[in-house]
């Protein structure tokens, strides 16, 4: 008992040392901006000897950082209902109120400062006070433990102490493809991920292997994410396509869609998810069926329940404010380097390139700092809480490479802040109160190439009005990105759904719905209410199929056959039934194995466009033509987006017997589900099973 009472003091005593450090630390950081900002002072009119002063700082100092301490938490609490994204704006001025607070009850009476001055010497010494309390608890592991508990979710402090089986951690590097992964491990861009794979410059042994797998048709985090969450991606044919049934187009990445597409995955495999038992999920479109979720968008349209626990992840992160500050720091910072990297990207006329202009600083700014540090500090707390399972989407190199390139500069040193982050994550499970396995994964990788437009002057939807003799407007619409992290800003910002883009107005007589997907377009005719066959659309625009098929940016289509039920159209009147594709590819020849197999599933599905256009590609150089304004793009066959990776630790099962595939989602969620079980997990229920299935 005396050994654990003199623990206690001790830990007491270095607590209050640090306390005292950071302050006097904190009272000169505000000398110093008195003696440089003129609009801050510590003195009165009259003039103050230099004892004053010294006091006068000391006191408001500590003022200061009691508010920041009490009130800051408070504050944040009551502006939870405010969009994350405004909070983070915020975040300046609310420090700045309170500096401008604490100046104002200081008994002496002799500080003032203007209010845009209070903003930045409160962020100034946040920041410094943060810097300093990390040097001084970084080698006392449980101040640093205690640190990280801010950052984290408090409320399961009545639950048991948590099994001694390990956990796992599976993280998600969205966009990323195995080709990617290797070449930023060669270059040295991503050493922890290069020590784990024992070719680090350490020559430490391998702790992970490293194992390619082929996605789905539909490439793209929508489809693979639901596949490895939920066991089923079953009728997800694209990252967008229209429902003639319900007269709306389906987005993977709209709150709305996704919530629908995780009932019906729940209802389509008969379990709830990956995450079911003890899980968390992070940063993802839908929630595998995790009872603690932050970030998941497809819970992001709900004003209570599970909604609230989701926004809650906002405010364990923004309770810190010197977390809150330096992330807005960072915020601005990104929106400058961006604004810089295009301008020299415009200025040396690097093609291919799409405009970066408008709101995408932002959107950028969102994705590779705000919710990478929020993803971040929640998948630390549930290592420090003992979470059984984590699932966490980081989609900053997606965003980026979406309009620099898979492999420009730009994308290359997003890798290197994600690899910091990997870094950090394992530094963390060292102080976890249960050992930690960690797993990483990509969704999909990209492709790169011009947009389809950029080369050809017109867009898909051009194209197909063309063939079908309609008018066609001279100057070619914009499409809508696809990219992850747009959605998320939007749910931040409490506008998840963009009804009016997104549902169909009828228009005149039977103009077709074109819907684009990376390199995936889908073509509807929403007057017919099903699917229809190549001879109904022969018959209405005899044209259309030839002049999709013929045209030298696109690599094939797939449409329904009265005769042969499914066919693969291409250049030259190329028409191969699907039973026939192992024997005579045709022109899937280019697309590589597999893609017959992943076309032929993709038909049966009941929500298959009437005609499913895919890009060309060209083997030798990788390249697709995006049907949307990306030079990095994925959601179709061709290329690396098709190729992502599974980084797994060797004391897991190997993925799959040397020489086989590991092709689909869905077989990445039996992987996953089975190293559950090995870790000593409840996995989730195998298919067929209906429990939970509401």
């Amino acid at each position: 008992m005396r050994g654990v009472g003199g623990g206690r003091w001790r830990r007491v005593a270095s607590q209050i040392g640090r306390s005292v450090a950071v302050w006097a630390v904190s009272t000169l950081t505000m000398l110093l901006l008195a003696g440089i900002l003129p609009d801050f002072r510590l003195r009165s009119a009259d003039g103050d000897s230099a004892t004053d002063i010294a006091v006068t700082a000391a006191l408001g100092a500590g003022a200061f950082g009691l508010l920041s301490a009490l009130v800051w938490p408070l504050l944040v609490r009551l502006l939870l209902l405010v969009p994350a994204l405004v909070l983070g704006l915020l975040v300046f001025f609310l420090n700045g109120a309170l500096l401008w607070l604490a100046l104002r009850v200081n008994p002496v009476e002799r500080g003032a400062a203007a209010p845009e001055t209070a903003v930045v010497v409160a962020a100034v010494m946040s920041a410094v006070a943060s810097a300093t309390g990390a040097a001084l608890a970084v080698r006392d592991d449980d101040a640093y433990r205690r640190r990280l508990y801010r950052l984290a979710d408090r409320r399961r402090r009545s639950t048991p102490p948590c099994p001694a089986t390990p956990g796992t951690v599976f993280l998600q590097l969205d966009g990323v493809g195995h080709d990617v992964l290797l070449d930023a491990v060669d270059k040295g861009l991503m050493p922890t991920v290069a020590r784990w794979l024992g070719t680090g410059s350490g020559g430490d042994r391998p702790s992970h292997r490293l194992t390619p797998w082929r996605t789905d048709w539909s490439s793209q985090t929508g489809a693979s994410q639901l596949g490895i969450l939920h066991g089923s991606n079953h009728d997800v044919p694209a990252f967008r396509w229209y429902e003639k049934a319900r007269r709306e187009v389906m987005v993977c990445n709209r709150p709305t869609s996704a919530a629908e597409l995780q009932a019906r995955a729940i209802e389509y495999s008969g379990h709830a998810g990956l995450l079911a038992h003890d899980g968390a999920s992070r940063g993802n479109l839908f929630g595998g069926g995790a009872a603690e979720q932050a970030l998941v968008l497809s819970i992001a349209t709900r004003r209570r329940g599970p909604a609230a626990r989701s926004r809650a992840g906002y405010f364990a992160y923004f309770s810190d404010p010197a977390n809150a500050v330096r992330t807005a720091l960072s915020f601005v910072a990104e929106v400058c380097r961006e604004v810089g990297q295009s301008t020299r990207s415009r200025f040396r006329g690097q093609r291919p390139r799409v405009s970066r202009g408008g709101l995408y600083p932002f959107v950028r700014a969102f994705a590779t700092v705000v919710e990478r540090d929020v993803v971040v500090a929640a998948v630390t707390g549930d290592l420090l809480a003992g979470r059984t399972a984590v699932y966490a989407d980081l989609v900053a190199y997606d965003e980026v490479a979406h309009h620099s390139g898979p492999a420009s500069r730009d994308a290359e040193k997003v890798l290197q802040r994600l690899d910091r982050s990997l870094a950090l994550i394992e530094n963390v499970a060292e102080h976890a109160p249960r050992p930690y396995r960690i797993v990483v994964l990509s969704d999909h990788g990209q492709s790169p190439g011009e947009t389809f437009r950029s080369r050809y002057g017109l867009t898909l939807g051009d194209l197909v009005r063309a063939g079908c003799g309609l008018p066609v407007p001279r100057r070619a619409g914009r499409t809508h990105s696809g990219a992850e992290a747009r959605a998320a800003v939007r749910a931040a910002l409490r506008r998840p759904v963009e009804e009016g883009a997104e549902h169909y107005r009828p228009t005149r007589g039977s103009e077709p719905v074109v819907l684009a997907s990376g390199n995936l377009g889908l073509v509807s005719f929403p007057d017919v209410p099903h699917r229809m066959t190549k001879e109904e659309i022969d018959a209405r625009h005899p044209a259309l199929l030839s002049t999709l098929a013929n045209h030298p940016g696109i690599g094939f289509l797939l449409v329904r056959s009265e005769r042969h039920g499914g066919v693969v159209l291409g250049a030259y009147g190329a028409e191969i039934p699907l039973d026939r594709l192992d024997d005579q590819p045709g022109p899937l020849a280019a697309f590589g194995p597999g893609a017959a197999d992943v076309v032929r599933r993709t038909h049966t599905f009941p929500h298959t466009a009437d005609i499913m256009v895919n890009s060309f590609h060209d083997p030798a150089d990788g390249e697709v033509l995006a049907f949307e304004e990306q030079i990095g793009s994925h959601g179709g066959l061709g290329g690396a987006q098709s190729r992502p990776f599974l980084l797994s630790p060797l004391a897991l099962s190997a993925p799959v017997a040397d020489g086989t595939e590991l092709a689909g989602a869905e077989r990445i969620h039996e992987v996953l589900r089975r190293w559950l079980t090995e870790s000593g997990a409840a996995a989730a229920p195998a298919p067929g099973d209906r429990e939970r299935a509401a």
